[in-house]
């Protein structure tokens, strides 16, 4: 079914489902309705959906800066499963996924790294990662994961797009601040709580999700505790390429091909797929999330708030490939091979086609070298928080307030293990379009007998997170419509961690004979994978019979690391509320000055011999802002912002890690970080235009620009002296500050380039329209982003220039609702345009010749469709419904600007239903 019928058919549903319940509905239940005509002196009651997005628009508009938001009807009650889903909806935000559920979220074309994220008014970072190394598992960044926490335990996030100075700096793109429950948000005592099941169609599990809260108040003090619990499997399988590479025969026979086919491939300017797999990425997750708030109010001038947050995201994953494994580096292709005392010929190709491209789509080999590889990981997120706030007015005119929270964080992966299992036989495949590809297997991929033990790779990762936060201001109000805020803040972020790794154990072993390859005792036939099955292992199973603990091999300490940053700054802004002739002007103004001190101590290798080395450094600046609100009429307001804002470096790059490496000519080669990095700088203007449409809906456009200063990158310089890398000469016993380094690589900032965009968002209920339709709204958005990178100036002729990385020029989200009083439903779909995911190139050296075997790699389009549902039983309960990738949409990644196969993905669609009670 194509994809624009499927959507048509799916609206369509929609439409005709939320009909039913509006023309069952009494005259009575109607007038009382949200939207429905009023008689005089009644009241207009809103509830659900609709209300979430009243709410918005009033936030949104009250706001001194330019923002969007989401607040949620009630506990539980948020609109979608997933904080990063319910982002997407707003313009200027497209988001990743992961297992089909919503991952990071980039904002304004800027990717994860450059939005900051706040909880509770405090500064956060939660990471997990991705089980696919083509997304960067096991990145070390400032990105938020927003998937670590279930979304109803939040009631409201706000999108703050332009800068003020009373924020803290960074987050260059925006800030996300997400809010959880608080006792006095609630009029006297609350119980609630939810229950919902469901599935998802590749994995056919039963998926729990289970969400509580209990809010007591006693006048002016109160206690809230909230919980939420769910358990999933999730499943993403497809097929994926790595590494087109320009290659020859490599050892193959090629006799019985034509001699112009041997022609072409002796050239050597065909290219191959150095591998290709038909692959699954399984995961069973659970996440728990604990909220605590207690709030005090000890005077009608004062309010004091203590909120604490709990999270654990455990995840145990199983993931397994059926694929080539070429000698030569390139599919299928090799020489003849000896393991365990057997010599297993060279494979022969016997028919070969490629494109105008000379890419090579059709192969047939035989005595292929194939493998399986069966890989399992475990990985542990525990994230606590606890903040403090509060605000006291000292005079009538003076208030103070002030925050103080603590954050710690860690993400544990104690296994990451690969087994490789290995075979030879026939095999053909065909690359069709972009993404398709079919190998067809001409030998029983489920017979142990055509299989030996190959390989295991072990690998372990742990990193910590730390920030502490002080936060203090004084507000004094010369008038009811002027303020001057002096404030200050005090700042510590931590990140350490280290890896262990132990590859190719018993490879050697395995090869000579001297431990048995033999798989009899631990081998499973896998058969998830639709039309095609083959084998693995049971991996517990098999460390026992090979007599392997892992604590033996583990032993292999790397990427050790800590990075600490301590910042304090200052800021003053003075707002205003008053009368520019006869129009409203309200707004703020001010500047903000911070300094930053770095330490970083990390590991230097030296020939091979590892050692502690260090290194600090500091920076400063001044961040000027202004946000202008100009209210022309009830309906119409116009909002101007000029700021500039900072984004700090990448974690990995601020980390010193590095090697000396000797030359026989006594030169010596440097890798290293670099804490001396200065954080990436930029100018924002912003002009937005705002509509109101009373009280159900708004039309909104923006304009934004930004100067984006201090790309950082790796670099590497050749023939410089010892002493410019700033680096000891008590490293290694004959180094002289004259000492000369034959290549010096590290991250430097390089670069600057610009970037605009614009946002268009329209939201209306159609009340105008007779009944039942008069229970409809629409809401919907698109933006549109452009920014322009010549990464050769970082990597040199070999890279492209193209888009920002995570740079999506187009982004659109359409909603369709129906509310009434017991029933509401929703449709919507997002669009994602293509976006560069890595602009840094891979190559490779071949007999003494760089290759380039992909300039960039990126992903292509995607449009998701959800749904949600609510049915209200009694006053007490209510039914709901959630549908979350409708159409099953596929991940596509492709690799270099011709976009060659790289990962194709389904993850299925997930239906939840269930019941929600409060009290």
């Amino acid at each position: 079914m194509s994809k624009s019928r499927s959507l048509w058919l799916i609206t369509t549903a929609l439409a005709f489902c939320a009909a039913q319940p509006a023309f069952a509905a009494s005259d009575e239940a109607s007038a009382s309705d949200a939207g429905a005509p009023q008689g005089e002196g009644e009241s207009i009651v809103v509830t659900g959906y609709r209300a979430s997005l009243l709410k918005a628009q009033d936030v949104k508009r009250s706001a001194t800066i330019i923002q969007d938001s989401i607040v949620a009807d009630d506990i539980a009650a948020f609109p979608d499963l997933n904080l990063a889903e319910a982002l997407q909806r707003l313009p200027g935000i497209a988001i990743n996924r992961e297992a089909g559920e919503g991952r990071r979220i980039s904002l304004r074309g800027l990717g994860p790294d450059f939005t900051r994220v706040q909880l509770n008014g405090m500064e956060v970072l939660g990471n997990v990662d991705s089980p696919q190394d083509s997304r960067g598992q096991g990145t070390r960044d400032r990105a938020f994961d927003f998937n670590i926490f279930a979304a109803e335990l939040f009631n409201r996030v706000d999108v703050r797009k332009s800068y003020s100075a009373d924020q803290t700096e960074g987050g260059l793109a925006g800030t996300v601040g997400l809010f959880t429950a608080r006792p006095l948000d609630y009029d006297g005592d609350k119980i609630a709580f939810s229950a919902n099941g469901g599935t998802n169609s590749a994995t056919k599990d039963f998926q729990p999700r289970l969400t509580g809260l209990v809010s007591k108040n006693w006048g002016d003090f109160g206690i809230l505790v909230s919980a939420a619990y769910n358990h999933r499997q999730t499943r993403e399988q497809g097929h994926d390429t790595y590494r087109w590479r320009t290659n020859g025969a490599n050892g193959s026979d090629i006799s019985g091909l034509t001699e112009e086919e041997q022609e072409k491939i002796n050239s050597g300017t065909l290219r191959f797929a150095r591998g290709n797999r038909l692959s699954v990425w399984d995961s069973t997750q659970d996440r728990l999330g604990i909220t605590t708030s207690i709030q005090w109010n000890p005077g009608d001038s004062t309010h004091l708030t203590l909120d604490g947050l709990y999270g654990k995201f455990k995840a145990d994953r199983f993931e397994t490939h059926l694929a080539s494994r070429g000698s030569g580096g390139s599919t299928w292709l090799g020489g003849a091979q000896t393991f365990a005392g057997v010599t297993y010929p060279a494979s022969t190709i016997n028919a070969i086609e490629w494109n105008d491209e000379n890419e090579v789509t059709y192969l047939d080999v035989s005595g292929a070298q194939t493998s399986t590889e069966t890989r399992t990981q475990k990985t542990s997120n525990t994230f606590k928080q606890l903040v403090l706030n509060g605000d006291t007015a000292l005079t009538e005119k003076l208030t103070f307030r002030f925050l103080g929270g603590i954050e710690r964080s860690s993400y544990d992966m104690p296994v990451s293990d690969k087994f490789y299992l290995e075979a030879y036989g026939d095999v053909t495949t065909r690359y069709t379009g972009t993404y398709g590809m079919t190998n067809t297997y001409g030998w029983d991929t489920t017979d142990p007998a055509n299989y030996h033990a190959h390989e295991i790779d072990m690998s372990a990762s742990y990193q910590d997170s730390a920030i502490d936060t002080a936060r203090t201001s004084f507000e004094y109000a010369f008038s009811p419509d002027d303020k001057l805020s002096l404030g200050g803040e005090w700042r510590r972020f931590k990140n350490s961690g280290y890896t262990l790794t132990a590859d190719d154990v018993l490879l050697f072993s395995f090869k000579s004979g001297s431990v048995s390859s033999d798989i009899s005792d631990y081998y499973k036939v896998y058969n998830g994978y639709p039309g095609q099955s083959w084998l693995i292992v049971d991996y517990d199973q098999a460390l026992s019979a090979l007599g392997i603990d892992r604590s033996d091999y583990l032993t292999n300490r790397g990427s050790d690391y800590a990075v600490e940053e301590r910042t304090w700054a200052l800021y003053a802004q003075y707002d205003w509320n008053h009368m520019l002739g006869s129009v409203p002007f309200r707004g703020n103004i001010g500047g903000r000055f911070y300094h930053t001190g770095i330490d970083s101590v990390g590991v230097g290798t030296v020939d091979g011999v590892s050692s502690t080395i260090t290194g600090n450094s500091s920076y400063q600046g001044f961040l000027p802002a202004a946000n202008l609100i100009f209210d022309l009429t009830d309906k119409l307001v116009v909002r101007a912002a000029a700021a500039r804002n900072i984004n700090r470096p990448t974690l990995s790059s601020l980390a010193v890690n590095g090697t000396v490496t000797s030359g026989d000519n006594g030169e010596v080669s440097v890798s290293t970080g670099n804490p001396n990095l200065k954080p990436y700088k930029s100018t924002d203007l912003d002009l937005s235009i705002e509509y109101y449409l009373g009280n159900h809906g708004s039309i909104t456009g923006a304009l934004f620009y930004k100067t984006l200063d201090g790309f950082i990158a790796t670099q590497t310089v050749y023939n410089v002296a010892y002493g410019d890398t700033g680096l000891s000469t008590d490293l290694m016993d004959g180094l002289t500050a004259d000492t000369v380094v034959s290549s010096y690589s590290r991250p430097i900032n390089l670069g600057k380039t610009d970037l605009w965009g614009l946002e268009l968002a329209a939201q209306s209920d159609f009340s105008f329209l007779p009944a039942p339709f008069d229970h409809f709204g629409a809401s919907a958005n698109f933006t549109y982003v452009n920014s322009q990178y010549d990464y050769r100036e970082i990597y040199g002729d070999i890279a492209a220039k193209t888009t920002l990385e995570g740079l999506s020029k187009y982004n659109g989200n359409l909603t369709l609702y129906y509310a009434d009083a017991k029933f509401d439903i929703r449709g919507s779909a997002n669009y994602r345009s293509s976006y560069v995911y890595s602009a840094a190139p891979i190559t490779t050296t071949v007999n003494g010749a760089t290759v380039v075997d992909q300039d960039l790699s990126g992903y292509a389009a995607t449009v998701y469709v959800d749904m949600s549902a609510h049915y209200k039983i009694t006053d007490h309960v209510q039914f709901t419904l959630d549908g979350v990738n409708l159409t099953n949409q596929a991940e596509k990644q492709y690799s270099d600007t011709s976009k060659r196969l790289y990962v194709y993905t389904r993850s299925g669609r997930t239906i939840m239903g269930g019941l929600r009670v409060e009290f």
